[in-house]
């Protein structure tokens, strides 16, 4: 009897752990329980671990169960309501190379494991951890080149945006494949631009006169307030800057002054990837140019805190078909009234020769509530390239197409942006406030960065090929 009793015990204790590591599906077929190992791991992977790892700004990684599992509710949570991956595009316009969004089925495989206590299943089933180099995104740069020196930021007192020149020492002209900015001290860097000041090959003029800066500062938009630029009050106020000679990007207060394109080859700013360019396409760095750090800095209030950033750049292995381009399609002239919950504003540029876009950029601060993107062809068909129908100051993603999107010489890009200033928005600073273009984020902006490449340079670059 005392055989048959623990025989039977063992049955017992067999069929309640296969009850515990089962679930019955809809249609009442048995089906094995959902774990980390066998399920979750290869989707936290797959599109969460490029953030979620050691080193990175996430608060916590998913690269294994014993960090992942005391935020599993938090995790359910915002896959549900699709906040994480975040991703903000409309899915009805464009399809873009770097779309996070984890699908339905994954969504429920996710929220079925958190709902069955999260169970960590059995170590074979694990698949292989991705690997990353400690501190790059972009894997290990073939040169990183920090700020001269470490830079200390008081303890109180407005945002400040600090500038710093590296002399990478470049006696050839250089074409960067990858690049990546960092921040020494994430506590305090809200974002930094890495531009290009190529050597100055004109020659020496004289030096302007006193009267002659002064005249010069009078017919700019924007006075120095500190570290910060900021819009004069009495400059111009143009919500729809599509009317102005330079379409909005100007700063002069006769609005003639166009800016042209941006040369940079880094930025980093909440949610937006390191370029990785295709082997046809780089970032041409002349021979003989600096790299200008442009850094906004948010302090901690009653704490000195110190930052060394740095950027990594990894070169392409020979001279590419496509050089990159940036555009700033702006509009640097609008003011928002107080308290105003759905205030438009647009910004243009009229393309001067055909092109194929490949990532668009929106920006703005803490008022910005939408933005989108239109081309106006030759023709007169409009086609929306992209729209963020929920902007969010804190992700500020570079859409990357799928496919590079040709626009002929004469499209007119319309910037369409709107603005809560009033006490619906949350995040805003003060709803009270008049307020008008700054670099500050108590000021705003509107900006969609174009990365584009000449049609020109492609047709060049074929014919050279055949001729070899």
């Amino acid at each position: 009897m005392k055989r048959i009793a623990l025989v039977l015990a063992i049955t017992l204790c067999a069929v309640a752990w296969s009850y515990r590591t089962t679930q019955v599906g809809a249609a009442g077929k048995i089906k094995p329980a959902v774990t980390f190992t066998k399920d979750i791991a290869s989707i936290f992977f797959k599109s969460c671990a490029e953030c979620h790892r050691p080193g990175e700004a996430a608060p916590f990684s998913v690269l294994s169960y014993k960090d992942v599992r005391p935020w599993a509710k938090s995790i359910k949570e915002k896959v549900v309501s699709r906040e994480m991956p975040p991703w903000h595009a409309d899915p009805h316009f464009g399809q873009w190379a770097n779309d996070p969004r984890l699908t339905q089925a994954e969504i429920d495989t996710i929220t079925a494991w958190v709902d069955s206590g999260a169970p960590e299943g059995s170590a074979q089933d694990l698949p292989p951890v991705p690997g990353f180099t400690h501190g790059w995104r972009i894997g290990q740069p073939d040169l990183v080149l920090p700020i001269p020196e470490t830079f200390k930021l008081e303890a109180s007192g407005p945002d400040e945006y600090q500038y710093f020149e590296v002399d990478p020492g470049f006696t050839r002209d250089m074409y960067v494949q990858q690049a990546e900015a960092r921040p020494g001290n994430r506590k305090i860097v809200h974002h930094i631009i890495v531009f290009v000041n190529p050597p100055d090959n004109t020659p020496t003029k004289p030096k302007p006169s006193k009267a002659e800066v002064e005249a010069r500062e009078k017919q700019m938009t924007y006075y120095r307030e500190g570290f910060l630029k900021r819009t004069k009050v009495d400059a111009p106020v143009h919500n729809d800057s599509c009317q102005l000679p330079n379409g909005g990007a100007g700063e002069r207060m006769d609005a003639t002054d166009d800016g042209g394109n941006i040369v940079w080859v880094a930025v980093y700013a909440p949610g937006t990837p390191p370029y990785r360019l295709p082997a046809t396409t780089a970032l041409k760095v002349p021979a003989g140019s600096k790299l200008l750090f442009q850094i906004h800095y948010s302090k901690v209030m009653g704490s000195e805190q110190t930052d060394r950033s740095m950027i990594g750049l990894t070169f392409a292995k020979q001279p590419p078909a496509k050089e990159l381009l940036v555009r700033a399609v702006a509009n640097e002239y609008f003011r928002l009234p107080a308290g105003a919950s759905d205030h438009q504003v647009t910004a243009c540029w009229t393309v001067p020769e055909d092109i194929n876009v490949y990532a668009l950029m929106p920006h703005m601060h803490m008022r910005g509530k939408s933005q989108k993107l239109e081309a106006i062809y030759p023709d007169g068909r409009r086609e929306v390239l992209l729209n963020v129908p929920r902007w969010d100051f804190a992700w500020q993603t570079n859409y990357e197409m799928k496919q590079a999107v040709m626009l002929p010489k004469g499209t007119r890009i319309l910037v369409t942006s709107t603005f809560d200033n009033s006490t619906r928005n949350k995040f805003n600073p003060d709803p009270s406030k008049i307020v008008r273009w700054g670099e500050p984020t108590y000021d705003e902006m509107l900006i969609n960065f174009m990365s584009y490449t000449t049609v020109r340079q492609a047709r060049t670059s074929t014919v050279a090929d055949r001729s070899r």
